[in-house]
């Protein structure tokens, strides 16, 4: 599997829900085997690039589908995901993207999330995390939405990072 990169435009772009997941429950139409398949490949991507997150967009799946993979807990698939809640009380630390391959930067967000998704089997689930769990979820789910961690850092810094990009690929 190919790992999309900054520039490219399907980054940019919001993901599309996956079908067949309605009300709580799989349809009929839900391809289970399908999407344990994808699963597994986004796994083994994931592995790969030694990280611990990575969305559907970043291997140019337009579909709203991430998996986690961190130290101490089980791998993961969120399909559909919903942020439900996240907290008020928020934390910095550093972030860095498989897609921003070399680029990491302190980013603000909310300590706590609370998320609905399905999983590859096509069941619900709900996923209260904090600490690096949360900042995982919250990080994959913006790449649904077409966000990059570099978004959400002020102009100057964000712009610092851009240039740097710029000047490593004029090399």
């Amino acid at each position: 599997m190919h790992i999309l990169t900054l520039g490219d435009e399907m980054l940019r772009q919001k993901a599309a829900p996956v079908a067949g997941l309605e009300n709580g429950k799989a349809a009929s139409c839900w391809d289970e085997q399908k999407w344990s398949q994808t699963a597994g490949d986004m796994l083994a991507a994931l592995k790969s690039g030694k990280g611990i997150g990575f969305a559907g967009p970043q291997l140019g799946l337009m579909q709203r589908i991430f998996v986690t993979n961190i130290d101490g807990d089980i791998p993961r698939i969120f399909i559909n995901p919903s942020i439900i809640e996240t907290s008020q009380e928020t934390a910095k630390a550093e972030e860095g993207c498989l897609s921003i391959p070399g680029i990491y930067a302190d980013v603000i967000r909310p300590k706590t999330v609370k998320v609905q998704a399905w999983n590859e089997k096509g069941r619900p689930f709900t996923l209260e995390a904090g600490g690096i769990m949360a900042r995982v979820i919250l990080h994959e789910y913006d790449h649904l939405e077409g966000i990059l961690f570099i978004d959400r850092l002020p102009e100057m810094k964000r712009q610092r990072i851009l240039d740097k990009i710029a000047r490593k690929a004029k090399k």
